[in-house]
């Protein structure tokens, strides 16, 4: 069976959706979603940087995007400075019957226990109304910290503790908005960024751990936000930008899911933008990658490295993104309405894989 999909957005994820959504055997592009006027009009081979048309314009008209009657919307738009406006987009895809697999809000990923329930209300809502399904999900907040350490801990006899881990240079990561105003690289260390406000990091990948703990049948107590940052010994540039001496240029950060006083459940990111800085943190496998530790009987550690076909880990990073929810789609669009998680749907796999 063959799904029609309409790519929203074509950002650093979406251009990736589509070449992901033209790839496969049975998804059909049927539609492309853009907020910028100037690409209005263009070819989605075009805006995916394919170097081939697909025969599809995009359009910038909500409503003839959704005239098209896909089965699924990959929704991809940037929600972190405009977390209203995404929730808002959401219900009226799910309120027209369309099914979504999303990038963002990634409170949505596991929102029991992480967010008031008042916020993902309107979304439940809007799925049992339109009678469609929702799946938030990615490579982190997703995969690397959903599926991959819950397989991980399918051949321990004992867990005490499960670590997931990103550790990446973001330099060659060209969204200035996320590093700069999200994140608070290149600010005066002495500026709180809005990734670092209370509670913000545990709205975020609280999800994570809130559902790790599910999978585990393990019963949180708490769950607690631990950060430090390092500043950039002299001024350099990375893609986004420039980086005074003396401001931030070093991120780790842990959420962790606490049992008493211990933790048994910690998402940790350790960014940097050189590889040089805080040689004391967690080093990285290759040149980036997502480390799963479980602690227990026995202990692993498992390494998953990044590296695009352009050599950049950072590329691998967004395409992951991507292909983790365009590979959902055909799971979704046949799941029962609602809002889904990692939890509910079966294992998802690449349909386009060369003999």
């Amino acid at each position: 069976m063959t799904y029609r999909v309409v790519q929203w957005s074509t950002g650093n994820v979406g251009r990736h959706a589509i070449a992901g959504i033209a790839g496969h055997p049975d998804l059909e592009l049927a539609g492309v979603w853009v907020s910028n006027p100037a690409k209005v009009g263009r070819d989605a081979g075009e805006l995916a940087g394919l170097g081939r048309a697909l025969g599809v314009t995009a359009t910038g008209d909500a409503d003839e995007a959704l005239a098209l009657r896909p089965d699924c919307v990959v929704y991809t738009a940037m929600a972190d400075v405009r977390l209203a406006e995404a929730l808002d987009d959401l219900c009226r895809i799910l309120r027209a019957g369309v099914n979504v697999v999303s990038s963002s809000p990634v409170f949505l990923q596991f929102p029991d226990g992480v967010v008031p329930p008042e916020m993902s209300r309107p979304v439940r809502e809007a799925a049992a109304a339109g009678g469609a399904s929702i799946f938030v999900n990615g490579i982190d907040p997703g995969f690397a910290n959903d599926t991959l350490p819950l397989v991980l801990t399918g051949i321990s006899e004992r867990v005490d503790e499960v670590r997931c881990m990103e550790i990446l240079n973001y330099a060659t990561y060209d969204q200035p908005t996320v590093l700069f105003d999200v994140m608070g690289f290149g600010r005066p260390l002495d500026e709180t960024p809005m990734l670092l406000h209370p509670g913000v990091l545990t709205m975020a990948w609280g999800s994570v751990v809130r559902q790790l703990a599910a999978g585990l049948g393990i019963e949180l107590d708490e769950v607690a936000e631990w950060h430090t940052r390092v500043p950039a010994p002299e001024t350099f540039q990375i893609a986004s930008g420039t980086i005074e001496k003396g401001t931030a240029a070093g991120l780790r950060f842990e959420v962790r899911g606490l049992r008493g006083s211990r933790p048994v459940i910690v998402l940790e990111h350790v960014t940097r933008l050189r590889d040089d800085l805080a040689p004391d943190w967690p080093r990285p496998a290759g040149s980036g990658c997502y480390r799963v530790e479980v602690r227990g009987e026995p202990d692993y550690t498992l390494d998953l490295r990044l590296l695009g076909g352009d050599g950049d880990h950072n590329t691998a990073g967004l395409k992951a993104t991507a292909m983790r929810l365009v590979n959902a789609v055909p799971a979704v669009v046949q799941a029962p309405p609602g809002l889904l998680t990692a939890l509910d749907l079966p294992l998802i796999t690449a349909r386009n894989v060369h003999p």
